[in-house]
């Protein structure tokens, strides 16, 4: 089983308590329709396990087969920025159908972005290089393919389905808190 080489810190765009008793780590790209099932499977894990969940989204776009993947990446990693990370990260999965400058720019709009910085943005790579540093270390990590996530630090090899990545995180628990799970 593969471990997570790069540690979770303070720079990863991350949800929950930093003590909480499970990370839950995903290597994601925007077009990836895998991610894009997963992601309100993550949804419901945040819901489930609440504080006791830390859910942190790293980038790793598979550019030759999702040729949006890159562009979506800096245009969440521009939000985070501003301060809403997470509502472009949401926004982008909900229009996954829809990826592109036009996209970008409505929701920089709806999120009360400057649509003609991100486009700047965009165009100039600002953020580039944040999301290399995602893939790389993703790579190192292991990973080959999107989404793979990682509990506690470990890969998580089995199915992503809702019931797997429950039994998953609810065994990475502390005993005590396992049981309450139940």
């Amino acid at each position: 089983m593969s471990k997570l080489r790069v540690p979770v810190t303070s720079e990863d765009h991350a949800q929950g308590p930093a003590d909480a008793p499970v990370t839950l780590v995903e290597y994601g790209d925007y077009q990836c329709p895998h991610c894009g099932h997963a992601y309100p499977i993550v949804k419901q894990l945040q819901r489930r396990f609440g504080n006791k969940l830390r859910f942190v989204f790293r980038n790793f776009p598979l550019r030759e087969v999702h040729p949006q993947a890159e562009e979506a990446a800096e245009a969440a990693e521009f939000a985070g920025a501003h301060g809403k990370f997470w509502e472009m990260h949401d926004a982008i999965f909900e229009n996954q159908q829809s990826l592109g400058d036009r996209l970008f720019v409505q929701l920089a709009h709806a999120l009360k972005l400057d649509p003609e910085a991100l486009a700047k943005s965009l165009r100039a790579g600002e953020f580039a290089e944040r999301v290399q540093a995602d893939f790389a270390g993703g790579a190192r990590s292991g990973v080959n393919g999107t989404p793979t996530f990682f509990i506690n630090g470990q890969r998580h090899d089995a199915d992503f389905e809702l019931e797997m990545l429950t039994a998953a995180v609810n065994e990475a628990l502390p005993q005590k808190s396992r049981a309450a799970e139940r």
